[in-house]
Formats: C-alpha cells, structure tokens, sequence
C-alpha cells in the first residue's frame, strides 16, 4: 500500500504551487460557468455541489447549456458524458501511479485527475523533476478548490443581476467553451479527429433532426474512433522527446 503522506509531502505541495498558474486560468472560465450555471437555476450552492460532485468543466457546460435549452437531464447527461471520452484514456494512462493504492486512493487521484493536471503531471517529468500521484493529487486540488470557488461566485453574481443578457454576460458559455477547446489543443496530431468529431456532429444535426445533444454523442464517439484508428507512430515519437511517459 502507498500512502499519500509523509515524505509525499512535499511533492503535493510542489504540485499545487505549479498548479497555480493553471489554476488562476480555470476560475476565469469557472465564473463563466457560474453565470451560465444561474440561468438554469442552479444557485450558488447547487453549482458548488454540482463543481465538486462532477469536477469537468466541458461537460458541466455542456450539460447545463443543453437545459437551459429545454433538452432532458437524460439528455443533457448523456451529452457532457460524451464530451469527456478522453478523460477514459486519461485515467487509464494512470495505472503505475494508481497501482497498489488503496481504493480510496485511487478514487481521489481519478476524480482529480483533469487535463491540466496531468499535462502539468508529464511537463514536470519531462524537465526531470520527479512526479507522481501527489503530486498529481496537488496539482489537481489546487485545481479543484479554484473551480468550485468561481462557479459558486460566478452562479452568485450572476442572481444578482436583473438581466445578464442586457450586459452580454450570455456569451460567458461561447467564451468559456472557446478556452477549454484551446486548452485542449496539443498538436497538429490533433486535427484529424477533431475534423472527424465535427463532421460527424455536423452531419447528425442536418440529416437526422434529432434533438442536438446527441449530435455530440456522435461527434465524441467518431473523434475518439479516428483518434483509435490513426498510426502511432508521430504521437509517440513526440512523446518520448517530451519525456512523457504513462
């Protein structure tokens, strides 16, 4: 059994202090959410609950602007679960830090577990620093406590204005998802699939007339595909000259 305590210490810290630049980056688009999570009647604490509860920023956008566009929680469910397929291959890319953790453990890394985290995780590596699960487990709290902090001001601003519109804060939802799509990004290695994803999202939209939420069922299932199907071999190439291992 591992423990998360001790001389591990240190390298949780170190990951929440590298974290916060990345940190202060996320509650700008966490206040966005928050004011977008109010006009669907979240309130403060219900989007603090939904932050910590969920912790996934494209998918908790996803899901609450598919309500506040009359889909179904089924509907607006299924939707954020498809947005975030890779966060699969995320957690499964963790199986040496998580390995012989108890399971407590190894909830709390997968729960904390984001893009930034574990980018920030193999950049760490890759300049020879060590780090591993707390450091991972820091990165991810620091991560962790700035979205919950911003969703809940954004969702408490946002009640207190008569009519957000009016201020054009409507388009936090566009401005936020346009972050998280740039944060995303990696490489050209990238194009492919998202090409695949929006044609097949596209596509559904114009030909099946079926409510829109599940149009990004199809795009996540035909990126994630594409992603599957395409040669390794320039991926891991640039993978191992970036020292990212896992």
């Amino acid at each position: 059994m591992k423990p998360i305590h001790g001389d591990t210490a240190s390298a949780f810290k170190a990951g929440m202090i590298d974290g916060l630049p990345l940190a202060a980056g996320v509650a700008i688009y966490g206040i966005a959410f928050g004011i977008l999570a109010a006009r669907a009647d979240l309130g403060g604490i219900g989007t603090g609950v939904m932050g910590a509860v969920v912790f996934a920023g494209s998918s908790q956008i996803v899901s609450v602007e598919r309500l506040i566009a009359g889909a179904g929680p089924i509907t607006a469910l299924v939707a954020g679960l498809a947005l975030n397929l890779r966060l699969i291959l995320i957690t499964a890319s963790l199986r040496d830090e998580l390995a012989g953790r108890p399971p407590w453990q190894v909830l709390l890394g997968i729960h904390l577990a984001s893009d930034e985290s574990w980018s920030l995780m193999h950049a760490t590596r890759a300049r020879g620093r060590p780090a591993g699960f707390a450091y991972l487990v820091g990165a991810g709290s620091g991560l962790f406590l700035a979205w919950i902090a911003a969703t809940t001001s954004g969702a408490m601003f946002a009640q207190q204005l008569a009519d957000p519109q009016a201020l054009g804060l409507d388009f936090a939802f566009v401005a936020a998802f346009i972050a998280i799509l740039r944060n995303l990004w990696r490489d050209h290695d990238d194009l492919l699939p998202w090409v695949a994803s929006v044609l097949a999202s596209g596509m559904f939209v114009l030909t099946t007339g079926i409510e829109p939420s599940w149009a990004l069922v199809a795009g996540g299932i035909a990126g994630a595909l594409t992603a599957a199907l395409m040669p390794q071999k320039g991926r891991q190439a640039q993978t191992t000259a970036d020292g990212v291992h896992g």
